[in-house]
């Protein structure tokens, strides 16, 4: 039964409808644009008033056959096969068993399997094997690149799938479920698309054959995504090495430092059961989508760029990036460290002197130390830590000359001869290298926006108390 007088995110039904049809589109669109054949963004695309598919096609890695090319059978096997293994990892390596939060209708908490960390680290073991012995040619990073768009197309379809699969299975939880299933709050609007985009059944559990329960929102949340963004990244670095010859220091330094976000969110990964979203959020298309198929296609996209536009960095702006991702890693962990403890223990002697508000829920609200500064600090530090993935990336944006053309001051020339300059594209690339940042900034504002409401309904005058002591949002003394 629908849940009267909802309150739609995202634009409601017609915003989750166009970001269900826009979002796909864009990452093929990024992938199209900004190339390895004619540059980022194509040259036709910087002449807008005159562009034609018949001067776009040529400039752009569109499949030879087509539409249809953008699917493969072959590799959509290869795909699954990928989560076949990330599956049986779960089942077999030794794994942290948790309980989550107590669910709102039950009262009890589900159990929760724990070994993403083990679990990529034995999927690089062999990678980093076959690198040894092959360099940059290693069979796995070369079939990454060469079949990029039909691996995107692949996660795609499966996101859709196992969206539209849990759709249809909420419809079977039960008031009282002996099975501790749950319908999300703000799932069951009662519009079908706007359900299947936000997600209707709250911890939707699977159980595979041979395998056994898979609760499906924590293991698309840490497993394949996160590791797949790691196996990209990898495969774009091996990419630059056999179009170069060498590695520059701003793929490095972007392999190493989104590998060690992906290794310590998944080594700390029980930390997700406590998360606001994933306490209220339903697993709908949303959240699929953005497991499998955005986040390690687009958080990818700076590694992929400079596969054919290498950068290398100077000294002191090194340091600089490495000082503010450091610095971003610092203020999330030191912030949500200190917000775990005070939840587990507010008489901790750690905030002896530290100011609170007692509510009348006989809870305690934080307004010292990290939370006296913004009321989501955290998301400040998260923010900071998104911009070293897109700097490395300059000012981004280039144009690929023949082998043959006039020599270029200051190109970068490939082992095949063609050069790669800056030229027209000059600064549009940034259009797609800092999409990244600029999205994510949106997402923690949004998540700001939502936890207050959320908060005000479940602390009232109190939540306006603290809102008068803690007044900055997410970065003091500016939002």
């Amino acid at each position: 039964m629908a849940i009267k007088h909802v309150e739609y995110e995202f634009g409601g039904p017609i915003g989750a409808a166009a970001i269900i049809f826009s979002l796909p589109i864009l990452l093929n669109a990024l992938f199209l644009a900004c190339n390895d054949i004619s540059g980022c963004p194509a040259p036709a695309l910087l002449s807008p008033s005159s562009l034609t598919w018949d001067k776009l096609k040529p400039q752009i890695p569109w499949p030879e056959n087509g539409i249809w090319g953008l699917a493969s059978w072959s590799v959509t096997g290869w795909v699954l096969s990928y989560y076949l293994v990330s599956l049986v990892l779960f089942r077999i390596l030794p794994a942290k068993e948790v309980l989550g939060t107590k669910l709102r209708e039950s009262g009890k908490p589900l159990r929760y399997r724990f070994n993403a960390f083990s679990s990529t680290i034995a999927q690089l073991i062999p990678c980093a094997i076959g690198t040894y012995f092959q360099g940059s040619d290693f069979f796995l990073w070369v079939w990454i690149t060469d079949h990029y768009l039909q691996i995107l197309s692949a996660n795609l379809a499966l996101s859709l799938i196992i969206s539209l699969v849990v759709y249809i299975r909420s419809f079977s939880v039960k008031p009282g479920n002996p099975q501790l299933r749950e319908l999300a709050r703000g799932g069951q609007t009662g519009n079908a698309i706007y359900d299947f985009f936000i997600g209707r059944e709250l911890n939707p559990r699977i159980h595979f054959p041979l395998i056994g329960e898979v609760d499906l929102k924590t293991f698309l949340a840490m497993r394949p995504g996160l590791t797949g963004w790691v196996l990209l990244n990898v495969s774009f670095a091996a990419k630059q090495h056999r179009t170069y010859g060498f590695l520059s220091n701003s793929m490095a330094f972007l392999v190493a430092v989104q590998a060690y976000y992906v290794l310590e969110g998944q080594y700390a990964e029980q930390g997700i059961v406590g998360m606001m979203d994933f306490k209220t959020d339903g697993l709908g298309f949303m959240l699929t989508f953005g497991d499998i198929v955005w986040v390690p296609f687009l958080y990818t996209t700076m590694c992929r760029y400079l596969a054919t536009h290498p950068v290398h960095m100077g000294p002191y702006f090194l340091v600089a990036v490495g000082i503010t991702f450091c610095l971003g890693v610092y203020i999330f962990r030191a912030s949500n460290a200190q917000k775990i403890l005070f939840r587990k223990d507010p008489d901790d002697p750690a905030f002896k002197d530290m100011p609170f508000i007692q509510t009348k829920r006989g809870t305690r609200l934080l307004t010292g130390g990290w939370w006296g500064y913004a009321r989501h600090i955290n998301y400040l530090g998260d923010w900071l830590q998104s911009l070293p993935f897109c700097l490395p990336t300059g000012m981004a944006g280039y144009v690929i000359l023949p082998a043959g053309a006039a020599a270029q001051a200051g190109a970068a020339v490939m082992l095949d001869g063609s050069q790669v300059v800056p030229g027209d594209a000059m600064f549009w690339g940034t259009l797609v290298t800092y999409l990244y940042s600029a999205w994510f900034g949106v997402l923690l504002v949004h998540r700001e926006r939502r936890d207050n409401r959320f908060c005000a309904e479940k602390y009232g005058e109190d939540w306006v108390r603290y809102k008068a002591a803690v007044k900055w949002r997410i970065v003091p003394f500016v939002y």
